[in-house]
């Protein structure tokens, strides 16, 4: 068994990983060509990862222009406990305020801890308000976990 079938993740580790509360390093292709790279909190769309940002920002008017992109979730501060999961895909854009108050939803539960329906009504306006859905459709995924190499590298 080679090294990189040693450290991926099975579609579960997957899973579970990505439902984590870690940051988004997310990747479209700039205006001039070259990646712009931005860091965000994300949420969920049914199965898929997806998150919620200015609709005038440069990151959707990057992925109006070409909707391939790819993403990082990654978590680790030494070599041995590194973990990723790159995700290579489309994005879909949604301004429909259901699904931007679904994605909104996950956000504020993973990342705010807000569950209960009055908090949850608080949290979302500025989740949602002047802000568009960018949900990613995954074509390729990528993993890594360290920590199963067990200190042997």
């Amino acid at each position: 068994m080679s090294r990189r079938d040693q450290i991926r993740m099975s579609d579960a580790e997957v899973e579970e990983f990505l439902q984590g509360r870690h940051v988004m390093n997310i990747a479209s292709f700039g205006p001039d060509g070259h990646i712009h790279l931005v860091a965000m909190w994300y949420g969920f769309l049914g199965a898929n990862t997806a998150f919620a940002t200015f609709a005038k920002s440069q990151k959707v008017l990057n992925l109006q222009r070409d909707p391939r992109v790819t993403v990082l979730v990654e978590a680790g501060e030494q070599y041995e406990e590194l973990q990723g999961v790159e995700i290579v895909g489309r994005a879909i854009i949604h301004e429909d305020e259901a699904v931007k108050r679904a994605v909104a939803t996950t956000v504020a539960a993973r990342y705010f801890g807000i569950t209960d329906p009055e908090g949850l009504e608080l949290a979302l306006a500025p989740l949602v308000n002047k802000r568009v859905s960018i949900e990613i459709v995954p074509e390729r995924v990528v993993s890594w976990d360290h920590r199963k190499l067990g200190g042997v590298y």
